[in-house]
């Protein structure tokens, strides 16, 4: 059965709602929790405490609950428009960098919910759109009240809307999209403070897809520096084996020589930064290996944060963080490398001709 034609059967016969339920992966997080709250309420830290004696939840911890909403309603129009058919496409810098309906509809849905609720915060999002009125149709307006129960770390609860950037992927994996890959697809919405990725919402519009009609398609998660992570659990790729997910359509000899240097097991070649973020926390690769400046940090301040959560890291090729201030240079030039575990091990097999030709900044 065509991709196509499982898409229409399943939006003919099953409901369009995601569930938002929000998943909390562990007792030590629980136990955690309860530890935050009970300093929280000795030391007045946290206005964001459970219970009757909290107070009005911080302001980092409102728009993570505005984003987690936004992002399924941007996930929703990304399903719609291929369901449609007419997917709007148009090469923005060559056949490789596509935009589509989905791209244009989802961003506009995006900035627009969230900069309604939240005027002084930065946004800054992949495409170029003109300046339009933006249809009343698009906007959400919900929030995921299980994340308004959490307790907001200490560090974050006193920060202000105009402190806060807010880096948008309507679409991360376009090209993917069109090619009816869709588990490469998701919607990257990252916030970051002081430079720092500090929340991130990804949602995997469908999620599920493979499995026909009937399946609960789409899924989202989320992370927060000092919470966790949440709607999605970890698995590890086995000790003794190596697995590079690299990229599916933007090869280069650069790349290819970073990916041999790593000595892997097995290579996946498949598209999207986040999708890939995702397989080093399920356990379907082992490092993540860019080694170009083809990402963008829109692409990567989310999937940073959600994988930072589960004690991963990403950096460029250097091993430096990247910073995600609204006045940094978009493209992540340095190239990306990304793990779960062993981070200084992938880092220090980077070939010397990868350091040379790719500058940090």
């Amino acid at each position: 059965m065509s991709t196509r034609k499982w898409i229409d059967g399943w939006m003919e016969g099953a409901c369009l709602k995601i569930s938002k339920s929000v998943t909390l992966l562990s007792l030590p997080h629980l136990l955690t929790t309860a530890l935050q709250s009970l300093f929280s309420v000795l030391n007045g830290s946290c206005t964001n405490t459970r219970g009757a004696m909290s107070g009005s939840p911080a302001v980092v911890l409102r728009l993570v609950a505005s984003a987690y909403t936004v992002a399924e309603k941007a996930g929703d129009i990304v399903r719609k428009v291929l369901h449609r058919g007419d997917l709007g496409i148009v090469e923005k810098e060559g056949a490789h960098d596509l935009q589509t309906l989905a791209d244009r509809l989802a961003q506009q849905s995006i900035c627009a919910s969230l900069s309604r609720r939240f005027p002084k915060i930065t946004i800054i999002a992949e495409e170029e759109l003109p300046v339009e009125e933006i249809k009343e149709d698009l906007i959400e307006n919900g929030h995921a009240e299980e994340i308004l129960k959490e307790v907001c770390p200490a560090e974050y609860s006193g920060l202000k809307e105009e402190e806060l950037v807010v880096w948008v992927d309507p679409v991360d994996g376009t090209k993917e999209y069109t090619e009816g890959l869709l588990d490469n697809v998701t919607v990257l919405i990252g916030i970051a403070h002081a430079g720092r990725a500090i929340a991130g919402v990804i949602n995997q519009p469908f999620y599920n897809y493979q499995i026909g009609p009937g399946a609960r398609l789409g899924r989202t998660m989320w992370a927060m520096s000092g919470l966790g992570a949440f709607g999605v659990e970890m698995q590890e790729v086995a000790d003794d084996k190596c697995i590079v997910t690299t990229t599916r359509s933007h090869s280069n000899k650069l790349i290819t020589d970073c990916v041999n240097a790593m000595e892997p097991h097995e290579v996946l070649r498949v598209g999207g930064a986040g999708n890939k973020i995702i397989q080093l926390i399920e356990g379907k690769a082992s490092a993540y290996v860019f080694a170009s400046p083809g990402t963008k940090k829109w692409d990567t301040c989310a999937p940073e944060v959600l994988l930072q959560c589960f004690g991963g890291k990403l950096t460029d090729m250097h091993n430096n963080p990247y910073r995600y201030d609204a006045d940094v240079k978009r493209v992540n030039s340095a190239g990306v490398l990304a793990t779960l575990r062993n981070h200084e091990y992938y880092s220090s097999r980077v070939p010397r001709s990868v350091l040379e030709a790719l500058k940090s900044d």
